[in-house]
């Protein structure tokens, strides 16, 4: 089970909201959130409500101020429990939206997706097993977007619009 706690100030100051799940709207308990603590478990933090916007990873550790560490000036507004998973870890992608062109089936990670595929672009997956990040930039650098087990059709529809994901990686046990 994971635990984040989320200050309306820098520095873990100000009223505070405890979670232990996930939050699609921040803004009833907060009016807005500029620090945090993850005491178990691994989050993934959005910069906007609905699980929309940037998204940032994160496991246990003290974020005394994430607005500038992690460039977001609104601070965060939704969070989600990343569960813990036991097993493989599969994930089908897709050169092409809803599941067109090039594929290939991953089971580990993938530093650089050029590199190790000759593929440029990445824009639908199916996650079959395990929980995923994608990162825009080789080797885990720059924007990245939280996989669950589903269908992926369409990074553009899902507000990803001009994001080419280059390397992803399994979220591993590590969290917990």
């Amino acid at each position: 089970m994971g635990k984040i706690i989320f200050y309306e100030e820098r520095n873990f100051q100000g009223r505070s909201y405890e979670c232990m799940s996930d939050c699609s709207d921040m803004s009833s308990y907060l009016s807005r959130c500029q620090s945090c603590r993850v005491e178990s478990g691994c989050f993934m933090v959005y910069e906007r409500p609905n699980y929309m916007g940037n998204q940032f990873f994160m496991r246990r550790g003290e974020y005394t101020d994430y607005s500038s560490m992690m460039g977001m000036s609104s601070g965060i507004r939704s969070c989600r429990m990343i569960p813990m998973h036991r097993g493989q870890f599969r994930m089908r992608i897709y050169e092409r939206e809803n599941f067109g062109g090039q594929s290939h089936e991953l089971m580990e990670d993938c530093d650089n997706m050029m590199d190790r595929y000759r593929m440029s672009d990445c824009m639908s997956c199916n996650v079959m097993d395990g929980h995923w990040l994608m990162y825009e930039q080789p080797h885990y650098r720059g924007r990245m977007m939280y996989l669950r087990p589903g269908e992926y059709r369409s990074f553009r529809e899902m507000g990803m619009s001009g994001t080419r994901f280059m390397s992803m990686r399994r979220i591993m046990d590590s969290c917990y």
